[in-house]
């Protein structure tokens, strides 16, 4: 495999394990209440923290990954932000990104970018989940190279084409631009007999395909469709005389042969499954019955504007929601489009997840798979733009009215980081939200059942071989006070007689008594984040 290399690569390539975790913030206001709205959540933050914000909860749970970043065309504006502890690197910050002839790092700067959120999204994928990305010609090809690195080359699964406008640009100077890329990959694929990589679903079959199928001789297996009974691979065998019911005697065409022996024919024919036209005398073909046909197609690799929508049936859309404001969106990404990916690569209760959110087009696409076959898929959407609430929120909140469905959401902003500068500084996250995240710490998964979390007992919850306890609380002047003291080893000595790895302010304990009661002690705030990296 061909190794991609950019400035700055080295500073960003394992960026993502410093950055900081930080708490999620619910606003009651912003959120929708329905009757699972704590099952979607939109985040407004940047989101390369954000992600780092749901490891804890979600990392292993997201079926599909969905993002729209920055194509990187030198007129979009974005800057580059991320806090990278590298001179190179900190010279970019804040710095809008220009066209390749203004700034010959533009495109190192986009791939320094995306490479930190890349490695987090995959965390988050289930091992037979899948990630879409859109792009066009300006990065496909560094995003191909970075995301064989990240996701490894063999989980590639497609790039497909998408007709993304239906008028010719007549002033283009080379050649009119009509299509975007979706770029697909895999967490991991499905190899010999290995079954537990990703699988993608057929495509539903639409009206048109099964308007083609008929019943004129009334068969009571149902409508079917007539299939050439001709192969191109000829056999000496399977090359001989039909007789049809008008007496007509006929052969397969030159260079062909039937489809199968002349002992299976017979077996066919008497069974009704060869037709030979209304007046019996037409070349036989094979009776395809559209009960017997799989339920869904195979997805094809161009998908056209008339099939999934383009640009300007997307602008519509969101129009129809937003009479009143001229929004700021030149290329949305239509519902349709959205609803295929959903098809293609989820199940009806899984997670969809989208840190590029733009719009909110993917939540609202989630919003119509689940109403069109009754699923209870869930979304996160990340924006870290203003128009978080007011548009990309809004635009849930117009939909679940339009529809009169009954989903709703929690809108939620980063909160302080878990580090030991914020801790000392008074800081401190709940409980609940501090013990999720030493969790997924000791054990690199996350937390999957809060109810087991017992603050009372300063139980977090059981590892592969060792359980995790957090002595904890949300106050400076009792943080003051919290130890591991013998009482307290003694205490859960006698319910849980295991190994143990406990976070604490302090202990009281020498490293004799901790092993004799099989405690590992991690000092908040020091330690804990010495683990973390």
């Amino acid at each position: 495999m061909a190794t991609l290399n950019f400035k700055g690569k080295s500073a960003v390539w394992n960026h993502h394990l410093s950055v900081p975790y930080h708490t999620l913030e619910k606003d009651a206001k912003k959120s929708l209440k329905g009757e699972n709205d704590s099952e979607n959540i939109i985040i407004e933050g940047d989101n390369l923290l954000a992600l780092k914000a749901l490891l804890p909860q979600y990392q292993g749970k997201v079926k599909c990954i969905y993002i729209d970043p920055p194509y990187n065309t030198g007129n979009e504006g974005w800057a580059y932000n991320d806090n990278v502890s590298s001179p190179t690197i900190k010279e970019w910050v804040g710095k809008v990104v220009g066209k390749a002839g203004e700034d010959l790092t533009r495109h190192d700067k986009w791939l320094c970018m995306m490479t930190p959120r890349l490695k987090l999204l995959r965390e988050l994928l289930t091992e037979d989940g899948s990630i879409f990305v859109s792009i066009d010609d300006n990065e496909q090809h560094h995003l191909r190279d970075l995301m064989d690195e990240v996701f490894g080359e063999q989980n590639f699964v497609t790039n497909i084409i998408w007709q993304k406008k239906y008028s010719p640009q007549n002033d283009a100077k080379y050649f009119s631009d009509m299509h975007d890329f979706v770029v697909v990959y895999a967490k991991k694929k499905n190899y010999g007999n290995d079954a537990s990589g990703w699988v993608r679903n057929l495509i539903s079959r639409t009206e048109e395909q099964d308007a083609r199928y008929k019943n004129p001789d009334n068969d009571p297996r149902g409508s079917w469709k007539a299939a050439d009974f001709s192969v191109k691979t000829y056999s000496k065998e399977y090359d001989y005389p039909v007789t049809t019911p008008s007496g007509r005697i006929v052969n397969p065409p030159a260079g062909r042969a039937w489809a199968t022996s002349k002992e299976n024919f017979e077996k066919w024919k008497m069974d009704n499954r060869i037709w030979f036209g209304k007046t019996g005398g037409n070349v036989p073909s094979v009776k395809i019955f559209l009960s017997e046909v799989q339920a869904g197609t195979v997805p094809l690799t161009i998908w056209l504007r008339a099939e999934v929508g383009d640009n300007e049936s997307a602008k519509k859309e969101i129009k129809e929601l937003f009479p009143e404001i001229q929004l700021p969106f030149e290329t949305p990404k239509p519902v349709t489009l959205l609803k295929k990916i959903i098809q293609l690569s989820t199940e009806k209760n899984s997670i969809i997840l989208d840190s590029f959110a733009g719009s909110g087009t993917t939540a609202h696409a989630v919003l119509e798979q689940n109403k069109e076959d009754v699923g209870s898929r869930r979304f996160i959407l990340v924006e870290m733009e203003d128009y978080a609430n007011t548009i990309t929120a809004e635009r849930v909140r117009r939909a679940v009215k339009k529809d009169n469905t009954k989903m709703g959401f929690t809108y939620n902003t980063l909160g302080s980081s878990i580090d030991a500068e914020n801790l000392l500084a008074g800081k401190l996250p709940s409980y609940k939200e501090f013990a999720k995240y030493v969790y997924y710490l000791a054990t690199g998964k996350n937390h999957t059942d809060e109810t087991k979390i017992k603050e009372q007992n300063a139980l977090v919850g059981k590892g592969e071989s060792e359980s995790i306890y957090l002595i904890y609380k949300p106050n400076m002047e009792a943080l003051k006070t919290l130890a591991i003291t013998l009482d307290w080893a003694q205490e859960a000595q006698k319910k849980d007689k295991g190994r143990k790895i406990v976070y604490a302010p302090a202990c009281y304990l020498d490293e004799e008594m901790l092993d004799q009661y099989g405690i590992k002690f991690v000092s908040i705030p020091y330690n804990l984040f010495e683990r973390a990296t």
